[in-house]
Protein backbone atom coordinates (compact mmCIF):
# COMPACT_ATOMS: atom_id res chain seq x y z
CA UNK A 1 0.00 0.00 0.00
CA UNK A 2 2.92 2.25 1.18
CA UNK A 3 4.46 1.99 -2.59
CA UNK A 4 1.15 2.04 -4.31
CA UNK A 5 0.49 5.81 -2.54
CA UNK A 6 3.84 7.07 -3.70
CA UNK A 7 3.16 5.86 -7.49
CA UNK A 8 0.17 7.84 -7.00
CA UNK A 9 1.67 10.68 -5.73
CA UNK A 10 4.76 10.90 -8.14
CA UNK A 11 2.15 10.85 -11.16
CA UNK A 12 -0.19 13.49 -9.48
CA UNK A 13 3.05 15.61 -9.12
CA UNK A 14 3.93 14.97 -12.41
CA UNK A 15 0.50 16.50 -13.56
CA UNK A 16 1.47 19.46 -11.52
CA UNK A 17 4.36 20.00 -13.38
CA UNK A 18 3.14 19.63 -16.68
CA UNK A 19 0.76 22.48 -15.89
CA UNK A 20 -2.91 19.73 -15.74
CA UNK A 21 -3.36 21.12 -12.11
CA UNK A 22 -1.74 24.89 -11.77
CA UNK A 23 -0.58 26.53 -9.23
CA UNK A 24 -3.36 27.78 -6.63
CA UNK A 25 -5.84 25.20 -8.30
CA UNK A 26 -8.49 23.21 -6.31
CA UNK A 27 -7.29 19.40 -7.09
CA UNK A 28 -10.65 17.14 -8.48
CA UNK A 29 -12.33 15.77 -4.90
CA UNK A 30 -10.89 12.31 -3.07
CA UNK A 31 -14.04 9.90 -5.17
CA UNK A 32 -13.30 11.56 -8.63
CA UNK A 33 -9.69 10.64 -7.88
CA UNK A 34 -10.20 7.41 -6.73
CA UNK A 35 -12.37 6.51 -9.48
CA UNK A 36 -9.38 8.18 -11.95
CA UNK A 37 -6.60 6.06 -10.40
CA UNK A 38 -8.53 2.92 -9.39
CA UNK A 39 -7.36 3.40 -5.99
CA UNK A 40 -9.06 3.24 -2.44
CA UNK A 41 -10.14 6.83 -1.01
CA UNK A 42 -8.28 5.88 1.38
CA UNK A 43 -4.81 5.63 -0.63
CA UNK A 44 -5.89 9.31 -2.04
CA UNK A 45 -5.66 10.84 0.93
CA UNK A 46 -2.18 9.17 2.11
CA UNK A 47 -1.47 9.98 -1.67
CA UNK A 48 -2.43 13.79 -0.67
CA UNK A 49 -0.67 13.83 2.83
CA UNK A 50 2.59 12.77 1.15
CA UNK A 51 2.00 15.48 -1.64
CA UNK A 52 1.47 17.64 1.08
CA UNK A 53 4.44 17.15 3.06
CA UNK A 54 6.69 17.50 -0.21
CA UNK A 55 5.26 20.91 -0.58
CA UNK A 56 2.98 20.74 -3.47
CA UNK A 57 -0.56 20.61 -2.03
CA UNK A 58 -1.57 22.85 1.18
CA UNK A 59 -5.05 21.59 2.74
CA UNK A 60 -7.55 24.09 2.95
CA UNK A 61 -10.49 23.18 5.78
CA UNK A 62 -13.72 22.28 4.25
CA UNK A 63 -12.68 23.56 1.00
CA UNK A 64 -10.35 20.53 -0.18
CA UNK A 65 -6.75 20.35 -1.22
CA UNK A 66 -4.92 23.03 -3.36
CA UNK A 67 -1.75 22.86 -5.61
CA UNK A 68 1.15 25.03 -4.19
CA UNK A 69 4.33 24.75 -5.60
CA UNK A 70 7.07 24.87 -3.57
CA UNK A 71 8.97 27.82 -2.63
CA UNK A 72 11.84 28.89 -4.73
CA UNK A 73 13.69 31.34 -2.04
CA UNK A 74 15.16 34.93 -2.85
CA UNK A 75 17.23 36.84 -0.72
CA UNK A 76 15.83 40.22 0.84
CA UNK A 77 16.79 43.78 -0.86
CA UNK A 78 19.36 45.16 1.04
CA UNK A 79 18.87 48.76 2.92
CA UNK A 80 21.30 51.08 1.03
CA UNK A 81 23.08 53.49 3.15
CA UNK A 82 23.41 56.79 1.46
CA UNK A 83 23.59 60.43 2.16
CA UNK A 84 20.76 62.84 1.29
CA UNK A 85 20.09 66.32 1.01
CA UNK A 86 16.80 68.22 1.06
CA UNK A 87 15.44 68.33 -2.37
CA UNK A 88 11.90 69.47 -3.93
CA UNK A 89 9.98 67.53 -4.85
CA UNK A 90 8.65 66.56 -8.38
CA UNK A 91 6.29 63.81 -9.18
CA UNK A 92 7.38 61.73 -12.30
CA UNK A 93 5.63 61.30 -15.40
CA UNK A 94 5.03 57.53 -15.32
CA UNK A 95 3.46 57.88 -11.65
CA UNK A 96 0.32 59.24 -14.03
CA UNK A 97 0.76 56.94 -16.78
CA UNK A 98 0.43 53.97 -14.52
CA UNK A 99 -2.99 54.78 -13.33
CA UNK A 100 -3.89 55.88 -16.76
CA UNK A 101 -2.86 52.21 -17.99
CA UNK A 102 -4.97 50.76 -15.24
CA UNK A 103 -8.03 51.60 -17.13
CA UNK A 104 -6.92 49.65 -20.17
CA UNK A 105 -6.66 45.86 -21.20
CA UNK A 106 -3.12 45.26 -19.50
CA UNK A 107 -1.71 43.17 -16.97
CA UNK A 108 -2.01 44.83 -13.70
CA UNK A 109 1.16 44.19 -11.98
CA UNK A 110 1.93 48.44 -11.35
CA UNK A 111 -0.72 49.94 -8.90
CA UNK A 112 -1.19 48.58 -5.83
CA UNK A 113 -4.94 48.24 -5.88
CA UNK A 114 -6.58 45.27 -5.04
CA UNK A 115 -8.57 42.80 -7.39
CA UNK A 116 -12.21 42.86 -7.04
CA UNK A 117 -12.26 39.17 -6.10
CA UNK A 118 -10.11 39.90 -2.74
CA UNK A 119 -12.99 42.69 -1.95
CA UNK A 120 -15.84 42.79 -0.22
CA UNK A 121 -18.28 43.88 -2.93
CA UNK A 122 -21.43 42.44 -2.26
CA UNK A 123 -21.39 43.11 1.59
CA UNK A 124 -20.46 46.89 0.57
CA UNK A 125 -23.03 46.89 -2.33
CA UNK A 126 -25.87 45.49 0.43
CA UNK A 127 -24.70 48.54 2.78
CA UNK A 128 -24.39 50.84 -0.02
CA UNK A 129 -28.11 50.53 -0.66
CA UNK A 130 -29.18 50.33 3.21
CA UNK A 131 -27.31 54.14 3.55
CA UNK A 132 -29.34 55.07 -0.22
CA UNK A 133 -32.64 54.68 1.69
CA UNK A 134 -31.43 56.78 4.57
CA UNK A 135 -33.43 59.75 2.61
CA UNK A 136 -31.94 63.28 4.11
CA UNK A 137 -29.23 62.04 6.33
CA UNK A 138 -27.27 61.73 2.81
CA UNK A 139 -28.06 65.20 1.66
CA UNK A 140 -26.36 67.14 4.44
CA UNK A 141 -22.46 67.75 4.29
CA UNK A 142 -21.44 66.01 7.18
CA UNK A 143 -18.78 67.94 8.07
CA UNK A 144 -16.05 66.78 9.58
CA UNK A 145 -17.63 63.60 9.10
CA UNK A 146 -20.87 61.49 9.85
CA UNK A 147 -21.09 60.89 13.23
CA UNK A 148 -21.94 57.22 12.92
CA UNK A 149 -18.52 56.59 10.59
CA UNK A 150 -16.41 58.38 13.34
CA UNK A 151 -17.99 56.67 15.81
CA UNK A 152 -16.92 53.25 14.21
CA UNK A 153 -13.60 54.46 13.46
CA UNK A 154 -13.04 55.98 17.39
CA UNK A 155 -14.01 52.22 18.67
CA UNK A 156 -11.78 50.85 16.01
CA UNK A 157 -9.20 52.77 17.64
CA UNK A 158 -9.28 51.79 20.56
CA UNK A 159 -8.84 48.28 19.81
CA UNK A 160 -5.68 49.43 18.84
CA UNK A 161 -4.46 51.11 21.70
CA UNK A 162 -5.46 54.73 20.92
CA UNK A 163 -7.78 55.85 22.86
CA UNK A 164 -10.44 58.60 21.22
CA UNK A 165 -14.08 60.14 20.80
CA UNK A 166 -15.78 60.63 17.49
CA UNK A 167 -14.60 64.18 17.96
CA UNK A 168 -11.21 63.66 17.62
CA UNK A 169 -11.76 61.86 14.09
CA UNK A 170 -11.87 64.04 10.98
CA UNK A 171 -13.39 62.30 7.21
CA UNK A 172 -11.18 62.52 4.59
CA UNK A 173 -11.03 61.55 0.39
CA UNK A 174 -8.36 58.86 1.17
CA UNK A 175 -5.49 58.37 3.42
CA UNK A 176 -3.69 60.88 0.76
CA UNK A 177 -6.12 63.91 1.48
CA UNK A 178 -5.00 62.78 5.29
CA UNK A 179 -1.68 62.83 4.68
CA UNK A 180 -2.00 66.10 2.70
CA UNK A 181 -4.26 67.59 5.31
CA UNK A 182 -1.67 66.68 8.45
CA UNK A 183 1.14 68.26 5.99
CA UNK A 184 -0.53 71.79 5.44
CA UNK A 185 -1.17 71.27 9.61
CA UNK A 186 2.35 71.43 10.30
CA UNK A 187 4.69 72.46 7.88
CA UNK A 188 5.03 75.69 5.18
CA UNK A 189 5.98 75.86 1.66
CA UNK A 190 9.57 75.09 1.52
CA UNK A 191 9.55 73.25 5.03
CA UNK A 192 12.16 70.17 4.97
CA UNK A 193 10.07 66.68 5.67
CA UNK A 194 11.66 63.33 6.30
CA UNK A 195 10.55 60.24 4.46
CA UNK A 196 11.05 56.27 4.28
CA UNK A 197 13.56 55.67 1.30
CA UNK A 198 12.29 54.12 -1.05
CA UNK A 199 8.61 56.20 -0.69
CA UNK A 200 5.15 55.95 -1.45
CA UNK A 201 4.86 58.12 -4.62
CA UNK A 202 1.32 59.54 -3.01
CA UNK A 203 3.49 60.30 -0.20
CA UNK A 204 6.29 62.24 -2.62
CA UNK A 205 3.23 63.96 -4.50
CA UNK A 206 1.89 65.11 -1.10
CA UNK A 207 4.76 66.63 -0.25
CA UNK A 208 5.01 68.08 -4.00
CA UNK A 209 1.24 69.12 -3.76
CA UNK A 210 2.22 71.35 -0.65
CA UNK A 211 5.38 73.26 -1.78
CA UNK A 212 7.81 70.71 0.83
CA UNK A 213 11.53 69.62 0.31
CA UNK A 214 12.35 65.85 0.97
CA UNK A 215 14.97 64.12 3.20
CA UNK A 216 15.17 60.47 2.19
CA UNK A 217 15.81 58.03 4.98
CA UNK A 218 17.43 54.59 4.36
CA UNK A 219 14.86 52.13 4.80
CA UNK A 220 14.89 48.19 5.47
CA UNK A 221 13.07 46.01 3.92
CA UNK A 222 12.00 44.35 7.10
CA UNK A 223 12.71 46.81 9.87
CA UNK A 224 11.83 49.97 8.66
CA UNK A 225 12.88 53.54 8.53
CA UNK A 226 16.38 53.56 9.97
CA UNK A 227 16.08 55.19 13.23
CA UNK A 228 20.33 56.12 12.88
CA UNK A 229 19.54 57.69 9.38
CA UNK A 230 16.82 60.07 11.08
CA UNK A 231 18.82 60.94 13.91
CA UNK A 232 21.30 62.08 11.40
CA UNK A 233 18.48 64.18 9.75
CA UNK A 234 17.19 65.94 12.75
CA UNK A 235 21.11 66.56 13.57
CA UNK A 236 21.63 68.17 10.06
CA UNK A 237 18.62 69.35 8.97
CA UNK A 238 15.25 71.90 10.59
CA UNK A 239 12.99 69.00 9.79
CA UNK A 240 9.26 69.80 10.08
CA UNK A 241 7.75 66.78 9.78
CA UNK A 242 8.42 63.17 9.67
CA UNK A 243 6.15 60.51 7.10
CA UNK A 244 6.04 56.96 7.88
CA UNK A 245 4.24 53.68 6.82
CA UNK A 246 5.20 51.91 10.22
CA UNK A 247 3.10 49.28 9.23
CA UNK A 248 3.86 47.01 5.83
CA UNK A 249 5.41 49.88 3.89
CA UNK A 250 4.68 50.77 0.60
CA UNK A 251 7.15 49.31 -1.55
CA UNK A 252 9.08 46.59 0.76
CA UNK A 253 6.62 45.72 2.90
CA UNK A 254 8.43 46.63 6.16
CA UNK A 255 6.96 46.12 9.70
CA UNK A 256 8.45 47.79 12.44
CA UNK A 257 8.39 46.40 15.73
CA UNK A 258 6.47 47.92 18.93
CA UNK A 259 10.42 48.95 20.35
CA UNK A 260 11.41 50.30 17.09
CA UNK A 261 8.00 52.44 16.61
CA UNK A 262 8.74 53.56 20.44
CA UNK A 263 11.95 55.08 19.56
CA UNK A 264 10.41 56.52 16.70
CA UNK A 265 7.75 58.55 18.44
CA UNK A 266 10.18 59.49 21.32
CA UNK A 267 12.86 60.66 19.00
CA UNK A 268 10.41 62.74 17.43
CA UNK A 269 8.78 63.94 20.14
CA UNK A 270 12.05 65.06 22.31
CA UNK A 271 13.41 66.87 18.96
CA UNK A 272 8.99 68.45 18.37
CA UNK A 273 8.85 67.17 14.56
CA UNK A 274 5.38 65.63 14.48
CA UNK A 275 4.83 62.36 13.04
CA UNK A 276 2.39 61.43 10.09
CA UNK A 277 1.70 57.75 10.47
CA UNK A 278 0.17 56.15 7.40
CA UNK A 279 -1.28 52.74 8.97
CA UNK A 280 -3.66 52.36 5.67
CA UNK A 281 -2.33 48.21 5.52
CA UNK A 282 -2.33 47.91 9.07
CA UNK A 283 -5.01 45.65 9.05
CA UNK A 284 -3.65 43.41 6.19
CA UNK A 285 -1.19 41.46 8.71
CA UNK A 286 -0.79 38.36 7.24
CA UNK A 287 -0.60 36.02 10.37
CA UNK A 288 -0.69 36.88 14.20
CA UNK A 289 -2.47 39.94 15.71
CA UNK A 290 -3.13 43.08 14.55
CA UNK A 291 0.28 45.35 14.26
CA UNK A 292 -0.03 48.36 16.73
CA UNK A 293 0.23 51.59 15.14
CA UNK A 294 2.96 54.05 16.77
CA UNK A 295 0.30 56.55 17.73
CA UNK A 296 -0.21 53.54 20.30
CA UNK A 297 2.79 54.82 21.89
CA UNK A 298 2.21 58.36 21.61
CA UNK A 299 2.47 60.10 25.19
CA UNK A 300 3.14 64.01 23.77
CA UNK A 301 -0.10 64.09 21.02
CA UNK A 302 2.96 64.37 18.70
CA UNK A 303 1.67 61.84 16.11
CA UNK A 304 -0.90 62.32 13.40
CA UNK A 305 -2.32 59.00 12.72
CA UNK A 306 -3.83 58.83 8.76
CA UNK A 307 -5.32 55.64 7.37
CA UNK A 308 -8.13 54.76 4.47
CA UNK A 309 -10.32 51.92 3.78
CA UNK A 310 -8.52 51.80 0.11
CA UNK A 311 -7.09 48.99 0.50
CA UNK A 312 -9.79 46.78 2.21
CA UNK A 313 -13.16 47.83 1.21
CA UNK A 314 -12.79 49.80 -1.70
CA UNK A 315 -10.66 52.10 -3.38
CA UNK A 316 -13.32 53.69 -5.60
CA UNK A 317 -15.25 54.92 -2.12
CA UNK A 318 -12.53 57.30 -1.29
CA UNK A 319 -12.60 57.38 2.49
CA UNK A 320 -10.34 57.35 4.76
CA UNK A 321 -9.87 59.02 8.00
CA UNK A 322 -7.13 61.05 10.24
CA UNK A 323 -6.60 61.61 14.29
CA UNK A 324 -4.79 64.87 14.17
CA UNK A 325 -4.89 65.48 17.64
CA UNK A 326 -3.56 69.21 18.73
CA UNK A 327 -3.58 69.67 14.97
CA UNK A 328 -7.25 69.26 14.58
CA UNK A 329 -8.23 73.08 14.02
CA UNK A 330 -5.50 74.10 11.36
CA UNK A 331 -6.37 70.23 9.68
CA UNK A 332 -10.52 71.02 9.84
CA UNK A 333 -9.94 74.24 8.65
CA UNK A 334 -7.66 73.08 5.18
CA UNK A 335 -10.55 70.50 4.77
CA UNK A 336 -13.37 73.32 5.00
CA UNK A 337 -11.47 74.91 2.72
CA UNK A 338 -10.46 72.56 0.18
CA UNK A 339 -13.81 70.23 -0.38
CA UNK A 340 -15.80 71.05 2.42
CA UNK A 341 -16.39 67.77 3.64
CA UNK A 342 -16.88 63.93 2.26
CA UNK A 343 -19.37 62.30 0.97
CA UNK A 344 -21.75 61.23 3.23
CA UNK A 345 -23.82 57.81 1.59
CA UNK A 346 -19.97 56.03 1.46
CA UNK A 347 -19.28 57.41 5.34
CA UNK A 348 -22.69 55.90 6.02
CA UNK A 349 -22.06 52.46 4.36
CA UNK A 350 -19.07 51.89 5.52
CA UNK A 351 -20.09 52.99 9.08
CA UNK A 352 -23.22 50.06 8.16
CA UNK A 353 -20.44 47.70 7.14
CA UNK A 354 -18.47 48.22 10.68
CA UNK A 355 -21.68 47.94 12.91
CA UNK A 356 -22.57 45.06 11.55
CA UNK A 357 -19.51 43.23 11.93
CA UNK A 358 -18.70 42.21 8.27
CA UNK A 359 -15.48 44.10 7.76
CA UNK A 360 -14.08 41.70 10.15
CA UNK A 361 -15.49 38.52 8.64
CA UNK A 362 -14.46 39.70 5.38
CA UNK A 363 -10.59 40.64 7.02
CA UNK A 364 -9.84 37.22 8.38
CA UNK A 365 -10.44 35.49 4.42
CA UNK A 366 -8.51 38.28 2.86
CA UNK A 367 -5.45 38.45 5.08
CA UNK A 368 -5.28 34.56 4.16
CA UNK A 369 -5.60 35.70 0.37
CA UNK A 370 -2.96 38.36 0.24
CA UNK A 371 -0.67 35.99 2.03
CA UNK A 372 -0.77 32.76 -0.09
CA UNK A 373 -0.97 35.78 -3.37
CA UNK A 374 2.44 37.30 -1.94
CA UNK A 375 4.53 34.19 -1.80
CA UNK A 376 2.79 32.39 -4.88
CA UNK A 377 4.35 35.64 -6.75
CA UNK A 378 7.61 35.69 -4.58
CA UNK A 379 7.92 31.90 -5.50
CA UNK A 380 7.38 32.99 -9.22
CA UNK A 381 9.85 36.00 -9.49
CA UNK A 382 12.60 33.53 -7.56
CA UNK A 383 11.96 31.12 -10.66
CA UNK A 384 11.50 32.94 -14.15
CA UNK A 385 14.16 36.72 -13.29
CA UNK A 386 17.90 36.50 -13.08
CA UNK A 387 19.94 35.17 -11.03
CA UNK A 388 20.93 37.69 -7.87
CA UNK A 389 17.58 38.93 -7.63
CA UNK A 390 15.78 40.02 -4.44
CA UNK A 391 12.74 40.00 -3.26
CA UNK A 392 10.92 41.19 0.09
CA UNK A 393 8.91 39.14 2.76
CA UNK A 394 6.39 41.18 3.71
CA UNK A 395 4.56 39.90 6.50
CA UNK A 396 1.36 41.75 5.44
CA UNK A 397 -0.12 43.70 2.88
CA UNK A 398 0.34 42.73 -1.06
CA UNK A 399 2.99 44.53 -3.23
CA UNK A 400 6.38 43.36 -3.35
CA UNK A 401 9.63 45.13 -4.07
CA UNK A 402 12.16 42.94 -6.61
CA UNK A 403 15.78 44.43 -6.45
CA UNK A 404 17.55 43.28 -10.30
CA UNK A 405 21.47 42.62 -9.98
CA UNK A 406 23.84 45.34 -10.41
CA UNK A 407 23.55 47.05 -14.38
CA UNK A 408 19.93 45.68 -15.13
CA UNK A 409 17.44 48.68 -15.34
CA UNK A 410 13.93 48.20 -13.64
CA UNK A 411 13.11 51.38 -15.94
CA UNK A 412 13.91 49.53 -19.09
CA UNK A 413 12.36 46.38 -17.99
CA UNK A 414 9.09 48.81 -17.53
CA UNK A 415 9.18 50.22 -21.14
CA UNK A 416 9.87 46.70 -22.66
CA UNK A 417 6.79 45.06 -20.52
CA UNK A 418 4.51 48.14 -21.40
CA UNK A 419 4.71 47.63 -24.73
CA UNK A 420 3.54 44.57 -24.34
CA UNK A 421 0.36 45.15 -22.09
CA UNK A 422 2.42 44.48 -18.96
CA UNK A 423 2.51 46.79 -16.15
CA UNK A 424 4.44 47.54 -13.40
CA UNK A 425 5.86 49.65 -11.49
CA UNK A 426 9.54 51.25 -11.63
CA UNK A 427 11.63 51.66 -8.92
CA UNK A 428 12.70 55.00 -10.29
CA UNK A 429 9.14 56.57 -8.48
CA UNK A 430 9.85 55.36 -5.33
CA UNK A 431 12.43 58.42 -4.56
CA UNK A 432 12.96 62.24 -5.64
CA UNK A 433 16.23 61.51 -7.04
CA UNK A 434 17.58 58.86 -9.54
CA UNK A 435 17.66 55.67 -7.31
CA UNK A 436 16.46 52.60 -7.73
CA UNK A 437 16.64 51.95 -11.05
CA UNK A 438 17.14 48.34 -10.46
CA UNK A 439 13.89 48.24 -8.50
CA UNK A 440 10.55 47.07 -9.73
CA UNK A 441 7.25 47.16 -7.50
CA UNK A 442 5.03 44.14 -8.09
CA UNK A 443 1.04 44.06 -7.22
CA UNK A 444 0.50 40.45 -5.80
CA UNK A 445 -3.47 41.23 -5.54
CA UNK A 446 -4.27 39.44 -8.34
CA UNK A 447 -6.28 35.92 -8.48
CA UNK A 448 -3.58 33.79 -9.77
CA UNK A 449 -4.54 32.41 -13.38
CA UNK A 450 -2.57 31.47 -16.46
CA UNK A 451 -2.71 35.32 -17.86
CA UNK A 452 -0.68 36.50 -14.34
CA UNK A 453 1.39 33.10 -14.46
CA UNK A 454 2.66 34.48 -18.17
CA UNK A 455 3.10 37.94 -17.72
CA UNK A 456 5.43 37.43 -14.54
CA UNK A 457 7.37 34.79 -16.58
CA UNK A 458 7.63 37.64 -19.42
CA UNK A 459 8.87 39.69 -17.18
CA UNK A 460 11.71 36.98 -16.12
CA UNK A 461 12.34 37.06 -19.89
CA UNK A 462 13.04 40.58 -19.88
CA UNK A 463 14.98 40.62 -17.15
CA UNK A 464 17.58 38.26 -18.70
CA UNK A 465 17.64 40.35 -21.99
CA UNK A 466 17.90 43.73 -20.43
CA UNK A 467 20.60 42.51 -18.33
CA UNK A 468 22.29 40.72 -21.62
CA UNK A 469 22.31 43.84 -23.31
CA UNK A 470 23.72 45.44 -20.41
CA UNK A 471 27.18 43.32 -20.88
Amino acid sequence: MGILYNQVADQLQGLIHEGVYRDGERLPGVRQLSRQFGVSISTILQAHQTLEARGFLQARERSGYFVRLPTVDAPEPVMRRHRSRPVPVSAREMALDLCADEQKRMVPLATAIPHPDYLPLRQIQHSTLWAARRGLETLDYAFPGKESFRRQIAQRMATLGVPVTPDDVLATNGAQEAIILALRAVTQPGDIVAVESPSFPGILQALEVVGLKVIEIPTHPSEGLSLEGLQLALEQWPLKACVVVTNHSNPMGAQMSDERKKQLVSMLAAAAVPLIEDDIYGDLHHTGDRPKPAKAFDRADNVIYCSSFSKTISPGLRLGWMVPGRHMASARQHKYFVNLATSSIPQMAVAHFLEQGGYDRYLRSARQHYREATERMRTAVARAFPEGTAVSRPQGGFVLWVQLPDGVSGTEVYHRARAEDINVAPGLMFSTADKYDNCLRLNSANPWSERIEHAVARLGVLAHDVQSAAR
